[in-house]
């Protein structure tokens, strides 16, 4: 069985602001649809049906639009952050009853093009609690923020870049529930704050994708991901 998915959708998306203001940042039109449509179309055709929507601000937007999946093909629950936003980590721990053991993260702006099904075997065959996709980027796409070698993240740090930080977090994470299943409930953490330290100990897995990462998280990524989409057989219908 397929790993279930958690979409962190929940952040405040302030770079597109003052649309943002409005509508959540999963609901902004990218090649004639909704951006979340996209990401869910893109998530049943690799088998992965299983998704849990980590929400916050709109999010009752988000919930009235994508409803149960099962017109899209896929089974949605949702996690609500609650009164105050609880970080991509808090998020994730205040979800955990619906993600089972092991789950991917995926951010809830980003469209992955990616093989998932081998992605998820390394993660199981690795056996360690995390594992990291990750992008040659060279400082092309976003600044870079990782090092690796040989199937490992020897260095994730999004703040503290250097030069060896060759790659960049490309967007999709596997992780054991163990690693936050005993963090306080409700309390905001960054994820990026969990798996540094976890990437220093050698406790990380990578796998390396070939094709560049798109975001809508900026009025740059929107455009490059509209017209990408746009390319693709099927996006406007």
């Amino acid at each position: 069985m397929s790993l279930p998915v958690a979409i962190l959708a929940g952040g405040l998306a302030t770079r597109l602001r003052p649309v943002t203001e409005k509508i959540p940042k999963s609901l902004i039109e990218v090649a004639g649809r909704p951006f979340i449509d996209h990401q869910l179309e893109l998530l049943a055709r690799h088998g992965y049906r299983e998704v849990v929507l980590c929400v916050g601000f709109l999010g009752d937007q988000i919930e009235r639009h994508v409803g149960d999946g099962a017109s899209r093909g896929v089974r949605i629950r949702y996690s609500t952050d609650g009164k105050r936003l609880l970080g991509t980590g808090g998020a994730l721990r205040r979800a955990l009853p619906f993600l089972g053991e092991a789950f991917f993260v995926l951010n809830g702006d980003s469209y992955l093009p990616c093989d998932y099904k081998a992605i998820e075997a390394a993660f199981r065959a690795s056996l360690f609690p995390a594992l990291m996709t990750v992008f040659r980027n060279e400082d092309r796409w976003d600044a870079s923020n990782i090092e690796y070698a040989n199937g490992k993240v020897l260095v994730y740090d999004k703040k503290h870049r250097s030069p060896a930080m060759r790659y960049i977090d490309y967007g999709l994470t596997a992780l054991r529930a163990s690693l936050i299943a005993d963090r306080p409930a409700d309390v905001s953490f960054d994820l990026a704050d969990l798996l540094g330290p976890l990437a220093a100990a050698g406790r990380v897995a990578g796998v390396e994708v070939g094709e560049r990462f798109y975001e809508v998280g900026s009025p740059g990524g929107l455009a490059e991901t509209d017209a990408y989409l746009r390319a693709r057989p099927g996006a406007l219908r």
